[in-house]
């Protein structure tokens, strides 16, 4: 009977894809969390502005003017109740920083353990669990647009990703 041939090549190259596929998910959260995030100044901060105004205004006796910049105010505080952008941009964050988690975690189980410290068995279990970890991240994380993936993608292939100690193995 003929020996299994080692599983830690197949194990390796599973684990560098579950880092890629992480990386780009965790920088796409990233860029949509930033996003989220402009859109709740852009929405947040005129609606500040403009209910100070029109308070002045309404106690300066033009009420046409005031009620304009109330009508705006409550369609930005409208759309703030209904987009939530600070909730979206926080729950991009944590997802992004679960992805990077994952990535790092992979990373280093690729690097060390599978190499110094686990039989074939135990690295086996291991990649199942990574495997899981990253399909549930999948199935839970808020949908990226296809914008901020573009953008995560342009800025990986630019090296923001890399780590200068592994450019300089290369």
């Amino acid at each position: 009977m003929s020996a299994l041939p080692d599983p830690r090549p197949a194990i390796r190259a599973e684990l560098e894809r579950i880092e890629e596929d992480c990386i780009h998910s965790g920088k796409a959260h990233f860029n949509a969390g930033d996003r989220w995030a402009r859109y709740h100044y852009w929405l947040g901060i005129p609606s500040v502005v403009l209910s100070a105004l029109a308070g002045a205004a309404f106690f300066k006796d033009h009420g046409d003017i005031a009620g304009i910049m109330s009508a705006v105010v409550a369609i930005l505080t409208s759309l703030m109740t209904f987009l939530k952008p600070s909730e979206r941009a926080s729950a991009h964050k944590g997802s992004g920083d679960q992805y990077l988690t994952l990535r790092n975690d992979a990373r280093v189980f690729r690097e060390v353990k599978l190499v110094y410290a686990c039989d074939e068995q135990a690295a086996i279990a291991s990649m199942d669990d990574f495997t899981k970890r990253r399909n549930e991240l999948n199935q839970a994380s808020a949908q990226f647009s296809r914008k901020d993936f573009e953008i995560a993608r342009t800025g990986i292939d630019q090296g923001e990703a890399a780590h200068r100690v592994d450019a300089a193995r290369k």
